[in-house]
């Protein structure tokens, strides 16, 4: 791995559409719609438009998970929103999540539509509505808050700081891999240390923090995310971890919800989109494909 040489950064920033990599054509520095596109409705109350990255992850858990409670009115439509072909700027998509980021849910249960965008705000907004995987109030609520919270301010370093530059980044900078190796073992310590006196990460009970946060570590410690990251990074140091990431990994809400919306991996692990429980069971890609 070697820095680039000689880079000064210039007085005023200016975009280069030819820098950015394997993101170079869907990142812009401006928000809005670039083209006009409705999104689909579908017969259920809840509209789910998304893709299986580990934050897309994170909602089809917890539908999944509350369904499995006997939440029926948590059954949900999840479109598939391709980031690399631009349908996050739809100008259907921007009105639900102005930010142009997955995933993004419409509730459409109650007189009037509701938006919600963010992951940790929808994980929030559906344990709020079902009353369920989120204490009512006190110490336990505050402590699965926090774990939430943690995780959505930990993770971009996972993501698009080690991420990013350890699998794909133009050029290997090593002052850069090292910098965000180092966040994310420290990261990985912090949980370590909590699981091992807890059985989950906000306590003994399996709540929106452990949905949260299995996507991206749990894939991180299964060797899930970034190549050879997992080696790199030695996870197998981390033994609570591994232990709570075996342990989440084999809920069935679970194991359904992490593979909606997702197009890459075994075909059996991809549900590009699911309208009815029932596709589980005949239109993953491995089905459709023996078809």
């Amino acid at each position: 791995m070697s820095e680039p040489a000689g880079y000064v950064p210039p007085e005023v920033w200016t975009w280069d559409r030819g820098s950015g990599g394997r993101f170079a054509s869907v990142n812009r520095p401006v928000a809005g719609p670039t083209h006009d596109k409705a999104l689909p409705v579908g017969k259920h109350p809840l509209q789910l438009y998304s893709l299986g990255t580990p934050n897309g992850q994170k909602v089809t858990i917890l539908l999944e998970e509350l369904l499995a409670a006997g939440h029926a009115g948590a059954e949900y439509d999840a479109w598939l929103i391709n980031i690399m072909e631009g349908d996050q700027f739809g100008s259907g998509f921007v009105d639900v999540n102005p930010n142009s980021k997955i995933p993004a849910l419409v509730d459409r249960s109650g007189a009037e539509p509701v938006r919600v965008f963010e992951s940790g705000a929808i994980l929030m907004y559906l344990a709020e509505k079902f009353g369920a995987f989120l204490p009512a109030g006190g110490a336990a609520r505050a402590e699965t808050l926090s774990w939430l919270f943690w995780q959505m301010g930990s993770a971009p370093f996972l993501g698009g700081g080690f991420g990013h530059f350890y699998a794909y980044a133009p050029e290997k900078i090593e002052y850069a891999i090292n910098r965000y190796a180092m966040e994310v073992k420290r990261q990985l310590d912090v949980m370590n240390r909590r699981l091992a006196e807890f059985e989950y990460i906000a306590g003994p009970e399996y709540t929106v923090a452990d949905m949260a946060i299995w996507p991206w570590y749990g894939g991180l410690v299964r060797g899930e995310l970034y190549s050879e990251a997992a080696t790199f990074l030695a996870v197998h140091e981390y033994e609570h971890v591994q232990r709570w990431t075996t342990q989440v990994g084999a809920r069935p809400g679970v194991r359904r919800g992490r593979i909606v919306n997702r197009t890459v991996g075994p075909l059996a692990e991809q549900l590009r989109e699911r309208h009815d429980a029932g596709d589980f069971d005949t239109k993953t890609a491995d089905k459709l494909t023996a078809e």
